[in-house]
This record gives structure tokens, C-alpha cells and sequence, in this order.
């Protein structure tokens, strides 16, 4: 006799593949979970702190720039990956659009949910009450009737939602539901924060922000040309930009000159002059840090300050080459500050010059060299070295005003063949080989200012603000339930039963049996006061 195998396929036991459909349904549902919203927010979170520890473009341009000078690979890597400019960067952006498309995606249906449960009726008394967490059981010589009533009105007072009488279930009992405002709140809250999140995503649409040096006794327009940085929305128009114009007066410099905070920054302010529009009398005010001067909806900070210490250069013959204050960068805390200066000389008398530079308020010279121990400007001076050649200014070429191309210049050497260096203090003035003349005239100094407004910053505050409402009725409201049931006993009297039940996980259970206690004693004391009325 022979065998014949099975020759049947095997069947296959995987699932068919999704459709289109149900993969973009099972997206959805992934996207607007909670779940997947907590990660988003805890995501946000984290994407924002390159933005609070690596100098951003928009804040403080003038770090970036040191930034940059002392890590020149790594900021390579920073500019492919937007962290100079985290809060505008496209993988930001996408975070923060997730979330919100997350948040009311979960808002929506939740709210709809929440509508149904707060018209629907509180269910009916259960079989056995004794069964529930919180119970009482006490007997009174009132009629059931009377209880039920009694009852409803003592339920009512705590601000129970009751079952409507006369329904199914009500004929021994009353019952009542409370709490519906902790998932109010909770909705308060998620709806608040795609509230503070549309309002700043729409402020930076219709937004600006730039910043500019402005030395002391100069000023300013309120002009995209004038400003040393300039970031806008997609939406924002120059043209809307106030017409206001700006000097700086005097700006103060105060530092603490004893004690453990020795040369930490004590004060600084700006006293300025502002012209809020073409014609309009000038007025005065004053800005401090963390108190900014509105001007037409548009805000006006200090960043930070420095020195800009002044030269006169002068031909052999005595001609002025340039003058005035130069600024220079701080480079550490005590404001030891570098800059350079640039002269173009007209060619009759001779090659353009050129100046690199520090200036330190507080000059000191010890085995490491020359440096600033202090701040404040207590021994103002400059060390510089020159040199000569193209400066380059004429090739179309735009140059930064804060470094010197020396490619095509040589620096100047003295008589013995050393390279030409100079220390100079106050009033100062030395003579470069090729005749020329540089004095130190002084300093004044210079703040550097930002410039901005945010169209959106009063709505995310209200949003922040009710976002905290509805996280505290979210935290501290408990849902709860709460019956009462009437019926004869077996000696005539009526038997009142009272119980309760959480509706909120993690809810203590000491508390509802003191709440169940208290609706008894409450209801007892009522039914008393029924009593000695009708006795009297």
C-alpha cells in the first residue's frame, strides 16, 4: 500500500498588510494619544536647551561672534544643525508642530466626551450600597419620602449634579455626581498650552527682533539699515516698523568694588532722548536691565556694554587721518576688550593704517602681561600694533568692522628691526615709523541694545495664566459619587443608607469617607431641624 503526502501550501497565519487608509487611521490615532503627546512636550522641552546654553543670533549676535572666533570647527557643525538659531531651526519647527497637531488632536475628542458626560444623568443607586468604599447606615423616624427629599436638598448644597426624580431607579433613592470640573481643568489646560503655542508661533510670524551698538552721545534710527542684526517673521512688513529715532546720552556703568562679588555688575543704565516720530518733541527716558522702554508696542533692552576707546591719527603734517571712539569687545569679565581701527589715507599721503588693539579699564601688568583686574575704568589703556598697506576697503568686498585683513599689509617695525608695539595711556601719543601720529584721547562707552516686538507675548500670557487654573482644578477637583436610599426596616423606622464612590484614580480613600460622613450628618441635622419645626 503506498502513502500520498499532503501537498497543500502551507497557510500563511500573518496578518494582510494595511491599506492606506488604515496605516494613515493607525498614524492618527498614535499621533493624538496621550502618550505620544507627553513625548512631543517632553521633546520641546529638550530641543530648547541649546537654545538657552549656546549664544543665539537673534539675542546676542556679539557672542555668536566670539563663539565662532574661538571654536571655528565645532561652529561648523552648529550652523548645519541651526543651533545659533535653535527657536527658528526646521527640526524645531517640526516638534513644535506635532505637538500642536498632538494636542488637538487628544482636545477634541476628549471635549466631546466630556460634553456627553456632563448631560448625562448620574447612574442609579447600585443594589448593595454597602458594597461601595464609603458607607453609612443610620435609622430616623421620618418618612422615606421625607428623606429622599431631604436629601436631594442636602446633596444639592454641596453642589452635587442630581439625577432627575421620577427616572428609573429614583423611586427609593437619590443620587448625585460631583467633580466634572477636574476634567474641565484638564482640558482647560491642554487647550491653553495650544493657546501659548499658537500665540508665539503666530508672534513670530508678525515679529521682529534686531540689535545695535550704539556708542555714547550717538544714535539711532528705528531702520533696518541702521541696525547690526535683523530677524523678522514671514509675515512682517519693514514698512511697519515705528518711526522713532533714538540717543543714547550717557550710559552708566556701576560694578561692586568689595567683598566675595568683587567687579560683578551692580547697575547699568541708559539715559536717551527719543523722537517717537518725524516732527514730534523729543523725550526723555531712562532703561535699565529688566526694564525695558516701550516705544509704539516696540521694546527696547540692554544687552550688554563695553568701551570704545578713542584715537586721533595724524599725518606728519599734522592732518587729522580720523578720530573719534572705536568700540571694542569685551573678552572676559573684567572687560579686557580687543578692536581694531582702520584708517584709509588718502594716496598723496600714503598707505592705508591699520590698528589692532586692547583696551583694559583697569590696566595691570604681572608675569603673565598686561591685563585688566577690574571693570570699572580705574587705569584706562591701550596696547596696540600697527601696521601699513591695503586695507582693502575700495575691492567691493564687504569687511567686518571688528577684524583687520592684514593680507596685504605688513606690520611697522622700528629703527632696531623689533615689531612696532605700543602702550599708551590717556591724553597719550606716539609716533608710528613713517612719521604718522596716534593719540589716545579717552573712551567713552557703548551698550548694545535689542530692539523687538512680539505680537503675541499678551495672549501667551493668558493662555500661561489659565493654563495654571486649569492645571490646579485638574490636580486638586476629585469626580465622586455619591447615594442615598430610603426604605422601612423591619421595627417601622426608615433605614438611611449613604455611600460613595471615587471616580479619580489614586484619590485617598479617608477623604470621601469623611465627605460620606459628613452628607449623613448633614442630612441628620436637617431632618432634625424638620422635626423640632413641627413640634412647634
Amino acid at each position: 500500500m503506498t502513502t500520498q503526502t499532503d501537498q497543500r501550501p502551507p497557510v500563511d497565519k500573518r496578518p494582510p498588510p494595511l491599506s492606506g487608509l488604515e496605516l494613515a487611521r493607525w498614524v492618527w490615532r498614535q499621533l493624538t494619544s496621550m502618550r505620544v503627546a507627553l513625548i512631543l512636550l517632553f521633546l520641546l522641552a529638550v530641543a530648547a536647551i541649546p537654545g538657552s546654553v549656546i549664544p543665539q543670533t537673534d539675542v546676542n549676535p556679539l557672542q555668536v561672534r566670539d563663539f565662532r572666533a574661538r571654536n571655528p570647527t565645532l561652529s561648523e557643525w552648529y550652523d548645519r544643525l541651526g543651533m545659533f538659531d535653535v527657536f527658528s531651526a526646521p527640526w524645531f519647527a517640526a516638534i513644535y508642530l506635532a505637538l500642536m497637531v498632538s494636542l488637538i488632536g487628544c482636545i477634541l475628542p476628549r471635549s466631546w466626551q466630556h460634553w456627553k458626560a456632563i448631560r448625562a444623568q448620574p447612574p442609579k443607586a447600585p443594589r448593595r450600597l454597602s458594597r461601595m468604599p464609603a458607607y453609612r447606615q443610620v435609622e430616623v423616624d421620618a418618612a422615606p419620602d421625607e428623606v429622599l427629599a431631604v436629601a436631594r436638598a442636602e446633596l444639592r448644597s454641596r453642589r452635587y449634579r442630581l439625577r432627575r426624580a421620577g427616572t428609573e431607579g429614583e423611586a427609593d433613592s437619590v443620587a448625585g455626581e460631583v467633580g466634572h470640573l477636574r476634567e474641565t481643568g484638564n482640558l482647560i489646560f491642554h487647550l491653553s498650552v495650544v493657546v501659548v503655542l499658537l500665540a508665539v508661533a503666530l508672534g513670530g510670524l508678525f515679529s521682529y527682533r534686531a540689535t545695535v551698538l550704539v556708542t555714547e552721545g550717538s544714535g539711532f534710527s528705528n531702520q533696518v539699515i541702521q541696525f547690526d542684526s535683523f530677524s523678522a517673521g514671514a509675515l512682517f512688513d519693514t514698512t511697519d516698523l515705528p518711526p522713532f529715532s533714538m540717543d543714547v546720552e550717557s550710559f552708566q556703568m556701576e560694578f561692586v568694588d568689595s567683598g566675595a562679588q568683587l567687579g560683578q555688575a551692580d547697575n547699568y543704565e541708559a539715559s536717551v532722548t527719543v523722537v517717537p516720530e518725524p516732527g514730534a518733541e523729543p523725550e526723555s527716558h531712562t532703561i535699565r536691565v529688566n526694564e525695558p522702554l516701550d516705544i509704539d508696542g516696540t521694546s527696547v533692552h540692554i544687552l550688554n556694554p563695553g568701551y570704545a576707546p578713542a584715537f586721533t591719527i595724524r599725518s606728519p603734517d599734522q592732518t587729522v587721518l580720523a578720530e573719534g571712539p572705536v568700540p571694542f569687545l569685551p573678552e572676559d569679565g573684567n572687560f579686557t576688550s580687543s578692536g581694531v581701527v582702520k584708517v584709509e589715507v588718502p594716496p598723496e599721503l600714503g598707505e592705508d593704517i591699520g590698528l589692532q588693539g586692547y583696551f583694559l579699564p583697569t590696566a595691570e601688568v604681572d608675569q603673565n602681561g598686561p591685563r585688566s583686574v577690574f571693570p570699572g575704568a580705574r587705569n584706562p589703556a591701550v596696547y596696540l600694533t600697527a601696521y601699513h598697506g591695503d586695507l582693502g576697503l575700495d575691492d567691493g568686498q564687504p569687511q567686518s568692522v571688528y577684524r583687520l585683513d592684514t593680507s596685504a599689509m605688513e606690520q611697522y617695525v622700528r629703527a632696531d628691526g623689533e615689531p612696532f608695539r605700543a602702550e599708551l595711556t590717556v591724553g597719550e601719543t606716539i609716533q608710528l615709523p613713517d612719521g604718522n601720529y596716534i593719540t589716545f584721547d579717552g573712551y567713552v562707552t557703548w551698550v548694545n541694545l535689542q530692539i523687538g516686538r512680539n505680537s503675541g507675548r499678551e495672549i501667551a500670557l493668558i493662555g500661561a495664566v489659565t493654563a495654571v487654573i486649569g492645571l490646579m482644578g485638574s490636580l486638586y477637583v476629585r469626580r465622586r459619587r455619591a447615594w442615598v436610599r430610603a426604605s422601612v426596616g423591619a421595627e417601622g423606622r426608615t433605614v438611611v443608607e449613604v455611600a460613595g464612590l471615587h471616580r479619580t484614580e489614586g484619590s485617598g480613600a479617608d477623604r470621601l469617607t469623611d465627605e460620606i460622613g459628613a452628607v449623613t450628618d448633614g442630612l441628620l441635622l436637617r431632618l432634625n431641624g424638620a422635626e423640632g419645626e413641627r413640634e412647634s
